[in-house]
């Protein structure tokens, strides 16, 4: 018998990152399809030692429920992180803890939005945002961008010109699917936009902290003179994501939505992960830390970057990254990335087509590569192999 369900689920579909995942769990894929941590560079012994103070000092609290918005410590740590990197004045008031940065998505959308409401976002954009935004059944305009981050000039005109926009959504450093970084004037720029027409920014920021060169900016956020934009964050590239623990960050009256939207969704985030990231932080350095994660990754975007060169045909584009964890490429237009994909992955290597990166025109001569998951052999091989069947492609 068929049930009736919402309207909704008759366009949700399956994360297209997900699905190829699943061919990636069998031997021997070479996979640049997701954005996987390094799972040699988890701080396995220390998370194991501060897990076991945890447990005999605050057991019973670890083991506990706890508020919904977050173990208090962790809290205040994100927030002073916040604003010694990013040029925030946050406190722990300003902070919710999340089910990672998605979870922070997933209540914005909560929060801000209702049927045939308007979502403003980069072309291409982070897939699981769209999905996340697309359960509350909104419109999707996407602003072009170019080698400095979005577009100003056609965000304004969209936003003089379209009703019920309530959110922009961006991604200013590392992007995701890109790699682009936004320099300083877009990022001043977008909140000043924000104030003039009064539209709320969601900037997801889970790669700012994995810089491999050229010069760090402030924040959007930074820039906010009237409390329209909010950060979301993670642990999950900088730590280990299995804890699976984020946040939100904004002025404290919005974040208090944030919190009731998620009382009805899980109550609260682990206590136990949330009072163990905590626990690390006061024992170890997480910047000793970090360090010896941007080291790896910049040799693998090194080894990627030359082997882009190397074996790619003329005519194909990709972006260089100054640290996060993908390049994006662009093939000739009559060449599908889905076409590449079903014959690589005959040849047990993955990634994801830039198609799905788009919410409302695909272009399928695109893809996405990672390059923090694997060593840098099978990176190597992995893209000889990609470019050899684009050039046959081409011929």
């Amino acid at each position: 018998m068929a049930l009736n369900l919402a309207k909704r689920m008759a366009f949700l579909k399956a994360s297209e990152i997900r699905e190829i995942l699943k061919v990636t769990e069998q031997d021997g894929v070479i996979s640049f399809a997701g954005g996987l941590p390094a799972p040699e560079l988890f701080p396995i012994k220390e998370i194991e030692e501060t897990t076991r103070i945890v447990l005999e000092k605050m057991g019973t609290k670890a083991l506990q429920y706890t508020t919904t918005e977050g173990y208090a410590p962790l809290r205040e740590w994100i927030a002073d992180r916040m604003n010694s990197r990013l040029g925030t004045s946050f406190d722990k008031d300003n902070i919710l803890i999340t089910h990672g940065s998605q979870q922070g998505l997933d209540l914005s959308g909560k929060v801000f939005l209702d049927e045939g409401d308007v979502v403003l976002c980069e072309s291409p954009t982070y897939l699981a945002a769209l999905n996340a935004f697309k359960a509350y059944n909104c419109q999707f305009i996407e602003i072009p961008t170019d080698e400095y981050g979005m577009r100003m000039d056609v965000l304004e005109e969209v936003l003089k010109k379209t009703a019920r926009v309530k959110f922009i959504y961006a991604i200013p450093t590392f992007q995701n699917p890109t790699g682009k970084t936004w320099n300083l004037e877009r990022r001043r720029q977008l909140a000043e936009i924000s104030a003039r027409y009064n539209v709320a920014v969601i900037e997801d920021n889970p790669y700012e902290e994995l810089r491999f060169e050229g010069e760090a900016y402030p924040s959007v956020k930074s820039f906010d003179k009237t409390g329209n934009v909010l950060c979301a964050g993670t642990f999950s590239k900088i730590f280990c994501p299995g804890f699976r623990i984020g946040w939100m960050a904004g002025e404290k009256e919005l974040i208090k939505k944030y919190v009731l939207v998620k009382q009805g969704t899980d109550l609260q985030c682990n206590t136990i992960a949330q009072m163990t990231i905590a626990e690390y932080l006061k024992k170890y350095d997480i910047d000793a830390h970090i360090g010896r994660i941007v080291k790896v990754y910049k040799q693998r975007r090194d080894v990627a970057v030359a082997c882009l060169e190397k074996y790619f045909p003329d005519g194909v584009r990709f972006t260089r990254p100054e640290g996060g964890l993908f390049t994006w490429i662009e093939l000739p237009p009559h060449i599908s990335a889905r076409d590449i994909l079903t014959r690589c992955l005959e040849q047990k290597i993955a990634f994801v087509p830039g198609g799905s990166f788009f919410p409302n025109e695909h272009k399928e001569n695109t893809l996405r590569i990672n390059y923090s998951n694997m060593p840098e052999e099978r990176i190597e091989y992995g893209l000889k192999i990609i470019g050899q069947i684009i050039t046959q492609s081409l011929s």
